[in-house]
């Protein structure tokens, strides 16, 4: 290695560092979002499986001529568990199979995390909107299963 090479590499480090700073006064990041990403970066090294979508209505649904404000509806597979949820303009609906009951967080953006409780049949539901990107967190007996985010 030439002292070229050691000199271009040690500007590239204090450049990098001073745009850091720069990057930090003029747009930091907020402190929720920080939460976020450290919660989803937890996520990496547990046993949570991930839940691939497996059915959207908006790309896999053979749309119905004039019909307006359909609920959009999604299924999440992750091997033997199924999520089905309905994403409405007033909440979620949805039912965990094969049933039975879990616990279920439903995560999004800046949002604080609300949490659900799906019964002996594995049905779920919230009256509150989601906006924007979301995922569902759920916690069957000792299994955890985390879905795809996706947009609401």
């Amino acid at each position: 290695m030439n002292d070229d090479t050691t000199h271009e590499d040690y500007r590239d480090t204090l450049l990098e560092e001073e745009l850091r700073r720069a990057a930090a006064i003029l747009d930091p990041v907020p402190a929720e979002l920080t939460r976020i990403a450290v919660d989803a970066y937890a996520l990496h090294d547990l046993d949570a499986r991930i839940a691939e979508l497996t059915f959207d209505s908006v790309t896999d649904a053979i749309p119905v001529r004039g019909a307006t404000d359909v609920p959009r509806m999604l299924t999440f597979t992750a091997g033997e568990v199924t999520v089905d949820v309905e994403v409405t303009g007033e909440g979620l609906l949805g039912q965990v199979l094969p049933p039975q009951p879990a616990g279920i967080e439903v995560l999004g953006g800046p949002q604080q995390t609300r949490s659900l409780t799906a019964d002996t049949m594995g049905r779920f539901t919230t009256d509150t909107p989601v906006t924007g990107p979301f995922a569902l967190r759920l916690r069957t007996g000792g299994e955890v299963v985390v879905t795809e985010w996706t947009r609401a």
